[in-house]
């Protein structure tokens, strides 16, 4: 059995069903799972490890819906630096047809332990490129031997350049080397029990790079074996033009008619939508990943977040790939939630919206509990008894929080962001005093730079 107890935290914020935010707060964990969480005085004694956080506050680990963890070999290449996505893609398209097995495996890494080190405790990864050997299996080795909690999707594309898409025809998959490496992966390595610490999604590109049938086929496969679907959709105007001249509708009204619908879909960005789009993904219970400072990076656009939420859809957030954000930084990404919702409000958009500004308390309710409901997790997004041990901790007596203390909640998301002091996934400490514990960085960082100069200086 083992045990730990957190007391004397400062603020412990639990995002529970009465969202309480508990002073001098504290928790006791058994086996990777709470058993009580209230005021440091009212918890019972009990034997095992104890970590006193007098002076931080205490918050539920954050949940990453929407990331390309590979992209972390290519942040920001002069070419792609200024253009939106569907150039943006054309530059790296070749580069990345270079990834190996080894750049799969330590990329993750790298993204992992920078997503950690944010107060991310449970990342989605969306791998769609897989050439020279490369696997899906590179990437759940990372999460493993890292310790965060992992819900690796098995992306794919099958429509190449020759065949009207977009993604050159050397990176596309066959049909049925698609979907039987799918279910490969889903035999393997998929857990649907409770506090699972890896499970397997299936998801197609986007509606410029898969075909009807793969995207029909998959969804079949998803329900057969019960596991989630995730895609990209209405991230650009451009993808909206080529939807309409491809297939003469729009995004979701494609991907509707081809039986996409239900709440074990997310969708990624979903910028471009209308209001009665908006209202069917909110009666199909579809979820959305949110992923702002990607959007501002490519010009993509302001996703109607108020709206969103005022319509009940489940909404997460997402850093997004490393070259389109040049960071994995959870917090940072609920700031740029934050302020991006209060822009659409601004007089003379017409996104504008009359209804009260997005507060610090909402977005971080976006990163924890949005993010699980996104994910299907109710095991996970908040600190509260029978719940899964993912939290982070920040020390409040730091500099970038001097006279922001009358509400340390606010602070870590409106000022700037912070990385975690103490970070402890399914009860395992992997951050502490602000180090991760495992892997050692700066040979992980040399070799990860090793391989991104080999990528990009490739003729």
């Amino acid at each position: 059995m083992s045990t730990l107890t957190i007391r004397n935290a400062s603020l412990l914020v639990t995002m529970d069903d009465k969202r309480r935010e508990i002073p001098d707060g504290g928790m006791v964990i058994r086996n990777g799972v709470i058993e009580a969480v209230g005021s440091t005085s009212d918890l019972p004694s009990v034997k095992g490890k104890v970590i006193d956080l007098r002076g931080h506050i205490v918050l539920p680990g954050l949940v990453n819906t929407h990331h390309h963890m590979y992209q972390t070999l290519t942040r920001v290449l002069p070419d792609a630096q200024n253009t939106n996505l569907f150039k943006w893609l054309k530059v790296l398209y070749p580069i990345w047809a270079r990834l190996t097995p080894e750049a799969i495996y330590i990329s993750s890494l790298v993204a992992m332990a920078e997503l950690l080190q944010s107060g991310c405790t449970t990342t989605s990864d969306h791998l769609y490129l897989f050439p020279n050997g490369s696997q899906l299996d590179n990437s759940i080795q990372a999460a493993q031997e890292i310790g965060i909690r992992f819900h690796a999707a098995r992306g794919s594309m099958s429509l190449g350049e020759s065949k009207g898409g977009l993604p050159p025809d050397k990176l596309v998959e066959d049909l049925d080397a698609i979907l039987t490496d799918s279910m490969r992966v889903i035999e393997t390595y998929h857990d649907s029990k409770r506090g699972a610490m890896l499970r397997i999604v299936l998801a197609p590109c986007s509606p410029f790079s898969v075909t009807r049938d793969l995207m029909r086929e998959t969804l079949s496969m998803a329900r057969t074996y019960d596991v989630q679907l995730h895609t990209h959709l209405a991230e650009t105007r451009d993808e909206q033009d080529y939807c309409q001249d491809k297939f003469g509708q729009q995004p979701l009204s494609y991907v509707e008619d081809l039986g996409w619908s239900g709440s074990d879909i997310w969708f990624a960005h979903m910028v471009h939508v209308s209001a009665p789009d908006i209202a069917i993904v909110a009666r199909n219970g579809c979820g959305v990943s949110h992923c702002p400072s990607s959007n501002m990076r490519l010009a993509s656009g302001i996703a109607p977040v108020q709206l969103y939420r005022e319509s009940g859809v489940n909404l997460g957030l997402g850093v997004d790939g490393s070259s389109s954000n040049d960071s994995s930084h959870m917090l940072a990404e609920a700031r740029m939630a934050t302020l991006m919702a209060r822009l659409a409000q601004a007089p003379g958009l017409a996104s504008r919206r009359d209804t009260p500004m997005m507060t610090a308390r909402e977005s971080l309710e976006i990163a924890t509990v949005g993010g699980a409901a996104v994910l299907q997790r109710n095991d996970i997004g908040s600190l509260s008894a029978g719940k899964c041990a993912d939290l982070f901790a920040i020390d409040l007596n730091r500099l970038d929080y001097a006279g922001a203390l009358h509400d340390p909640l606010a602070a870590t998301v409106l000022c700037a962001p912070q990385k975690a002091d103490l970070v402890i996934v399914n009860g395992r400490i992997l951050v502490q005093d602000g180090c991760l514990l495992t892997p050692e960085l700066g040979p992980l960082i040399n070799r990860h730079n090793q391989i991104a100069q080999t990528m990009i200086n490739a003729t």
